[in-house]
This record gives C-alpha cells, sequence and structure tokens, in this order.
C-alpha cells in the first residue's frame, strides 16, 4: 500500500510521492521561545516524530528541518517583564525545548535553525518580493515593510478564504499598510526597543516578521520546493498562509503538500501558555513517566482534538504499562535479545498498512495489542510455545519501536527521564527487602514473608512470584523487577 497523507490545501488524502525518489524533506514549525513548551507543543514534535520513523523504517533518507523562532515581539516583552535581556529568555527556553524532545523521545531534527541566525536570507526574499511588486515599503517612515496581499491573486489557497473575509493581521501598526490584511516582512526598529534586537537593512534598522522567516530557512535547507510542510493546526492561519503566499510569489513552488496536527485542548479551550505550568512537559513527567505521555500523545490520531485530563492520562498510562508489562515478561521467559537489531522482527501487513492511511495510530496500536493478546497466551502455553513468543516479541518491539515507544530503547532504559538514580536507588532497596522475604520463605519463617509483602504492597509495590523468582512493579510498572533465586 503506498503511503497517503492528509493534504492540508486540497483538503484530501492524497497518494504521498516524493520529488526525489528516495528521499523526503520535511519542515516544520518549531516553538516561539517566550517559554518552555506544554503538552500542546509537544504533541507537534511527537507526531512528526512517528512521521518521520515510519518513512525511515520504510527506507526513505528524511531531512527533518524544525526552526527556533528566537525574535519575536512577545520574546522582548518576556525580557522587559523578567528585567533581562530578550535573548536569555530565548535561549532559556530554547534548551528547555530540547529537554523535552528528550524526555520524550523524539529524534533530534536533521537541523534546527534560529531566524536571527537567517537575517541575510530574509532580507534577500524581502527585496525579491519587493522587486516583484508583491511588498512595499511603508510610506510613514517607520522602516516596516508589508506584503501587499491583493497583489498575490491565490492569497487564501491553503486555508480556503477570501481576502475579503479575513480578519486583520495584528503583526504591525496598521498606519502604514495599503490593506489591514497586508503583513509585516520587515519591522522598522522602534524607540525604546533593544539595539541588539534589530539589524541593518536596506530600508533601516529593525527586525524580521515572523511568517518571513519561516519560508527563508525552509528554502534555504530544503530548497525552493520539498516535500512536506507541517506544524498544528493553529498555524494554518495566517502563519501558514502568509508563507506559501509569500514563497510562490517570490517564485518559488515550496511545500508540495501540508500537514497540521490538532490541538490538545483542556476544558475546552485552546491549551496555551496561559494554562499555567503544571502543564508544562517538564512538570507533567514529574507525575507520569515520560513513555507514558508519550504514548498518550502518540495514541490519538493526529488530526483528532485531545482533551487533556489527569484522568486520562493516567488511564492511557495503565494501556501502555501493559503492553510493556508483556514485553518484559517475554523477554525475560524467553532469554530474548534486548538489542532490536539482534532481535528482528517485522511490523504485520496490518499495523503497515494503517500507517500508510494518513498516519493512523489509533489502528497499528490496535494491531500491537492483538499481537499482545496472543502473546500472552503464547506466555501462559510455556516452552512449547516458545519459538512462537520470541517471534510475537520481536514483532511487538518492531512496531513499538517505530512509535517512539519501545521500552528498550535507550531514552527509556537509560533513565532519560531523568529519574535513573531515583529508580536505581528504590530498586536496591525492594531487592533488599526481596531477598529477606525469600531467605524467610526458604526458613518457612511464612509469617515474616507475608509481614514483607504486606510492606511493600502497603507502599505500592506488586510482587509476583514466577518459575524465575519474585518480580516486583510500581504502580503496573515492571521497568524495576527483581528476580531473586
Amino acid at each position: 500500500m503506498t503511503l497517503r497523507l492528509y493534504d492540508s490545501a486540497t483538503t484530501r488524502t492524497e497518494p504521498f510521492v516524493p520529488l526525489v525518489d528516495g528521499r523526503v524533506g520535511i519542515y516544520h514549525c518549531g516553538l516561539t521561545v517566550q517559554g518552555p513548551p506544554h503538552l500542546g507543543h509537544i504533541r507537534k514534535e511527537v507526531v512528526f516524530d512517528v512521521l518521520r520513523r515510519w518513512l525511515t523504517h520504510e527506507g526513505y533518507e528524511v531531512t527533518l528541518v524544525a526552526n527556533v523562532t528566537d525574535i519575536e515581539d512577545k520574546i522582548l516583552a518576556k525580557g522587559v517583564e523578567q528585567a533581562r535581556p530578550w535573548w536569555s529568555v530565548a535561549y532559556e527556553n530554547e534548551r528547555a525545548l530540547h529537554d523535552a524532545y528528550d524526555v520524550l523521545g523524539c529524534l533530534p531534527p536533521t537541523y534546527e535553525p534560529r531566524a536571527t541566525g537567517h537575517v541575510p536570507e530574509i532580507l534577500e526574499l524581502i527585496a525579491t518580493l519587493i522587486d516583484r511588486g508583491h511588498a512595499y515599503v511603508a510610506p510613514d517612515g517607520s522602516g516596516d515593510v508589508y506584503f501587499d496581499v491583493r497583489s498575490w491573486a491565490d492569497y487564501g489557497e491553503l486555508s480556503n478564504q477570501k481576502v475579503d473575509d479575513m480578519r486583520d493581521a495584528e503583526d504591525a501598526d496598521p498606519r502604514g499598510k495599503r490593506d489591514p490584511r497586508d503583513f509585516a516582512l520587515w519591522k522598522g526598529h522602534k524607540e525604546g526597543e533593544p539595539e541588539t534586537a534589530s539589524w541593518a537593512s536596506p530600508w533601516g534598522r529593525g527586525r524580521p516578521g515572523w511568517h518571513i522567516e519561516c519560508s527563508a530557512m525552509a528554502a534555504k535547507y530544503l530548497g525552493d520546493e520539498f516535500d512536506i510542510h507541517g506544524g498544528g493546526i493553529d498555524l494554518r492561519f495566517p502563519h501558514h498562509e502568509n508563507e506559501l503566499a509569500q514563497a510562490r510569489a517570490a517564485g518559488m513552488p515550496f511545500a508540495r503538500s501540508w500537514m497540521h496536527n490538532q490541538l490538545v485542548r483542556i476544558g475546552g479551550e485552546k491549551m496555551s501558555k496561559s494554562v499555567g505550568n503544571s502543564l508544562l512537559v517538564s512538570e507533567v513527567v514529574k507525575r507520569f513517566r515520560p513513555i507514558d505521555v508519550r504514548y498518550y500523545l502518540v495514541a490519538a490520531h493526529y488530526r483528532s482534538v485531545i482533551d487533556y485530563t489527569e484522568e486520562s492520562l493516567a488511564e492511557a498510562a495503565t494501556t501502555f504499562q501493559r503492553i510493556e508489562g508483556f514485553v518484559r515478561r517475554a523477554t525475560e521467559a524467553t532469554g530474548a535479545a534486548t538489542d532490536l537489531v539482534e532481535l528482528g522482527g517485522a511490523v504485520t501487513p496490518g499495523f503497515a498498512a494503517a500507517l500508510d492511511d494518513d498516519l493512523a495510530v489509533p489502528t497499528a496500536l490496535a494491531q500491537v495489542q492483538e499481537l499482545v493478546r496472543e502473546g500472552n497466551k503464547q506466555l501462559a502455553a510455556g516452552e512449547s510455545e516458545r519459538f512462537a513468543l520470541v517471534s510475537t516479541l520481536a514483532s511487538v518491539r518492531r512496531m513499538l519501536d517505530v512509535l517512539g515507544l519501545d521500552p528498550f530503547a535507550a531514552q527509556w532504559a537509560d533513565g532519560a527521564d531523568g529519574s535513573g538514580a531515583e529508580r536505581k536507588a528504590l530498586g536496591t532497596l525492594i531487592d533488599a527487602l526481596l531477598e529477606q522475604r525469600t531467605a524467610a520463605r526458604a526458613e518457612k519463617d511464612f509469617a515474616t514473608a507475608d509481614r514483607v509483602r504486606d510492606q511493600l504492597k502497603a507502599a505500592g509495590v506488586e510482587v509476583e512470584d514466577t518459575p524465575a523468582g519474585p518480580r516486583w512493579s510500581v504502580g503496573g510498572d515492571d521497568v524495576n523487577k527483581g528476580q531473586m533465586s
């Protein structure tokens, strides 16, 4: 089956045909770093991470570029609010974004350009638009430069709107505009703004507008035409609409298809930076394991809204822990390799068909769960089904790997959630208690053995006696396990 993806421009699910056979170029809009990322931001990163992993699995060479918007009005405002340089605010939050990538198991972008590092390319693109009659310098002496939306007949093609039906652009003072919907390509430096937030240009010192930054960076690293441009659905208009218009007005074919993931909502409202610190990625992973958070964000189709609640995340965590529990029990029972290359395995045809159908991850996960049910039967059958169990295990892990959810992958196994030391300490203490329990049982002191088990249970530690010895788990998480003979 050929990969088919929903194109936001055509509003149809279309066969994916790359510009260059065997290669895929993807650009998705990164964070404007006025604050650290919350779950709504990081959903986009996870969605495109799964797309990238699936394309790579299918043999494509993927170049994924995700920018950092590190100069913008809100960043300047945060600098004033916090009484420190704007660039310090931007860099701190850029690092928080990288931490969120890492903690949720996202592969780093092939390249991550900053807007401030591409002013020459931005100035060149603006000059081209002026020369072609699609941009103009404001006549009020402000140094602002605007894109003339009425000069481009196809303006509105991405969001399927007519110019007269659009809201006014709010990214600059309207006094120098020919039309209130014209948007800023260059913002003249204003009195009171830091000099460090401006660059020399033919129109006076200033800084780039938000939209022009992405067009310039995407073209620099992926070429004038590339395969996929993506981001959250809230960027479709005006940001992506403006990117598309100015790129094509400058003579670039630009993106061949557009992908947009839906939002994470809370209480029926879009999750935004005003929701508070509790939903920052850095805070959520203190309450839930990072791999469980990733499963929660992956499990819904990327074009469906996630209505966030603590309860829904906890339910998702429980579901994933059942899958993970099978993987760990089957690995232990069979002695199979934890290294996925050594283990081998292949995705099922149903799993592949699901991901080829516009990344239908819920359907793909149903395939995983069906195979886990079969694997649990094989586990119960014991040695007679050992060979079949290894095959099932290998397929489950291969499919989880495509989704970035393989429990034995380095980012999870090495304590990338930041709690590796705590888990190790906890494991040492529990294993010591289990040794006491094993010794008591060997001496037929069952009262002491039961007391140890009850103490562990009261602390939230479940103990399961297996032929290989006792194993333990905390809240369904059997990442930490003891095997005592």
